[in-house]
């Protein structure tokens, strides 16, 4: 039992202020910068590249350039050098490596990918296609879930305010990464998509742990006299010290992936810890209020 009853439905409008500011500034960021597709959505050709003796970046530049490509050369936090270009053959791939060899001496190859236009595309489909199977299945297997619990709210609408959580934790990450894509040059690509569908599955099992308590507490205090608030705000609090701890579990290992990990990790790190901490937020002080709200709303109509 808690100590404390913190008054979350009492300051709804509060909290979905501040969460509107915040998709605000997310969707701006998106359609300011956009995102930075990688090559497994456009296709292309990725060279790692490890040089005996320094090379500048923009020295590197010039030479593939005068090659025929238009290159996009980046620095990894490891001191290898990434160099992306259209989709190449393999006898273009040697003629870069030589030519590079020929200005700057020695180096290793540490990975080439490289991925046709049509098969990036595929990928771009399917990525899009699964995110929306996803939401849509699980919008009707929780309005099936709760049908037993469909006064005073119906059931369907709790599957629509999951999604619609699930959105809000969705769009702040791609937001930061549209930031993350314009100043830092990180590329979305498959890793990109399995953090997003991540993001889904944690936001939406939070929001569902909260909602649960609120069927159970239905049941039992539905001869007591305890408003729909007051039960949904309940609700809310004897989840609270599960949701946090949960998020601790959770937040502290991206982190560490985050400072210690890789280059070629820390966009995947970064995506889902920004979407751990909407996914938190989303299921103690925008999935209940909105919940309240809506059984507001339908006394009103009536």
């Amino acid at each position: 039992m808690n100590n404390f009853n913190l008054q979350i439905i009492k300051h709804s409008k509060v909290w979905l202020a501040m969460s509107g500011t915040i998709v605000v500034l997310a969707v701006v960021s998106f359609i300011a910068f956009g995102l930075n597709p990688g090559i497994d959505f456009t296709g292309g050709g990725l060279i790692s590249l490890h040089f005996d003796a320094p090379a500048e970046q923009t020295a590197i530049v010039k030479t593939v350039t005068g090659l025929g490509y238009e290159p996009i050369v980046q620095q990894a936090d490891d001191g290898s050098t990434l160099i992306r270009v259209r989709p190449v053959s393999e006898v273009e791939h040697q003629a870069i490596l030589t030519a590079l060899r020929t200005d700057f001496g020695g180096l290793e190859e540490l990975r080439f990918d490289s991925v046709g236009p049509t098969i990036g595309k595929e990928l771009e489909k399917k990525a899009t296609t699964a995110i929306i199977l996803v939401l849509a299945i699980i919008g009707l297997y929780i309005a099936w879930a709760f049908r037993r619990v469909s006064r005073p709210v119906a059931s369907w609408k709790y599957g629509l305010i999951t999604l619609l959580t699930a959105f809000h934790d969705v769009v702040i990450p791609v937001g930061v990464f549209a930031v993350l894509s314009h100043f830092f040059h990180y590329q979305a690509d498959t890793a990109f998509v399995a953090a997003l569908l991540t993001i889904l599955g944690y936001s939406i099992n939070d929001t569902i742990v909260v909602f649960d308590r609120t069927r159970e507490n239905l049941h039992r205090h539905r001869h007591q006299g305890t408003t729909f608030p007051e039960t949904v705000n309940n609700s809310v609090n004897e989840t609270l010290a599960r949701s946090v701890n949960t998020t601790l579990a959770t937040f502290l290992p991206v982190l560490a992936i985050v400072i210690f990990g890789g280059a070629s990790t820390r966009p995947f790190a970064i995506t889902l810890l920004a979407g751990i901490f909407a996914g938190a937020y989303s299921s103690i002080f925008i999935a209940s209020p909105l919940l309240a709200m809506s059984e507001h709303w339908g006394k009103k109509r009536k």
